[in-house]
């Protein structure tokens, strides 16, 4: 989705920059032994780090859930594997100092009636921080209200792991 200057965004795109929100997959798998294990040897040998995961489970068949360190390769990699997948934008945002964190943050998001419908940690630490992943109903609301608020959000670039396993190798600093 491109942008013009009229926005206000100062973006250019939204894929592959630094706009502030990360990519999500869903892969739908059988629920049976070793099928996650399957998915996750695909990213062996490659730059794609799994930055956080999510799994939600029924009798049939499991929802996983992945933010990657390389989106687009990652994307890649699930299709090839012939994966049926989604695509959603989430929100990533730093927990702030303080004895609740979430309190904060679900608080600004309430006032501003923006609903979370998923949310889970990350499992690097952008900036050496703590941070969760939040699908809102209403992202660009979420991103403004949270911006507003002075918490800081994390962008895709902010989730690039090196081979050293160091997060934020490819983020601006």
């Amino acid at each position: 989705m491109s942008t013009d200057d009229s926005s206000g965004t100062g973006y250019s795109t939204m894929r592959g920059r630094s706009y502030p929100s990360i990519r999500q997959f869903t892969v739908f798998l059988e629920n049976r032994v070793g099928q996650l294990l399957e998915v996750i040897r695909r990213f062996e040998g490659t730059e794609v780090r799994i930055v956080a995961l999510s799994i939600n489970d029924s009798a049939e068949c499991a929802f996983v859930r992945f933010l990657l360190s390389h989106p687009e390769e990652g994307r890649e990699i699930l299709e090839r594997a012939g994966l049926a997948i989604i695509e959603s934008d989430l929100i990533g945002v730093e927990l702030p100092d303080g004895p609740q964190p979430l309190l904060q943050i679900c608080t600004a998001l309430l006032q501003a009636e923006v609903n979370i419908i998923q949310a889970y940690p990350l499992l690097v630490r952008p900036r050496g921080r703590p941070a969760v992943a939040l699908m809102v109903d209403n992202l660009d609301m979420g991103l403004e209200t949270l911006a507003a608020r002075q918490f800081t959000t994390i962008s895709e670039a902010d989730l690039l792991i090196d081979r050293g396993g160091r997060p934020g190798a490819g983020a601006p600093r």
